[in-house]
């Protein structure tokens, strides 16, 4: 198994209406995230470890990763806000404005993180998978980190830089 450790966050993305309106529609997303989808959408088994809100966009993220065969079990459930990405477009470029203080991906704390093990015959997963943007902010970056040391001996460890 490959753990996905990162941010999962709600993309904002502009739509315009019949009569022009400017709006946005929330999808899921985040480079660890889509990653994990991805591998699970293949037929990896594949976990995804991430801070994520109990409200209705956290459920969002949560039946995303489940309907794509993604194990939902290393979920952390945190009464804080999801991390919300509103994406502007210009010339075809996107940039991003990013709305995560005190958010639930960034309130992951080290008394969340999991020790790994073999599980009812099922070896311990071969590879870790984490986001560069998780390891910027505390709580989380700390817990992520002492996640990647403590498993750093016999397990492939890989970071995204994104």
């Amino acid at each position: 198994m490959i753990i996905c450790c990162g941010e999962a966050l709600i993309d904002m993305v502009p739509v315009v209406s019949v009569d022009e309106q400017a709006s946005f529609a929330p999808l899921v997303g985040g480079a660890i995230f889509n990653t994990a989808i991805g591998l699970g959408r293949l037929g990896a088994k594949v976990g995804m470890m991430s801070g994520v809100s109990t409200d209705l966009f956290g459920t969002q993220l949560q039946e995303a990763l489940e309907a794509s065969k993604v194990d939902t079990s290393y979920l952390v459930k945190l009464n804080a806000p999801t991390t919300l990405a509103f994406v502007t477009l210009n010339n075809g470029q996107a940039s991003y404005t990013f709305y995560d203080e005190n958010s639930a991906g960034r309130s992951l704390s080290l008394k969340d993180v999991p020790k790994l093990c073999a599980v009812d015959g099922e070896p311990k997963p071969s590879a870790l998978y984490f986001g560069g943007i998780s390891l910027i902010n505390d709580p989380a970056a700390s817990a992520y980190c002492a996640f990647a040391e403590d498993n750093a001996k016999d397990t492939v460890i890989v970071l995204d830089p994104n």
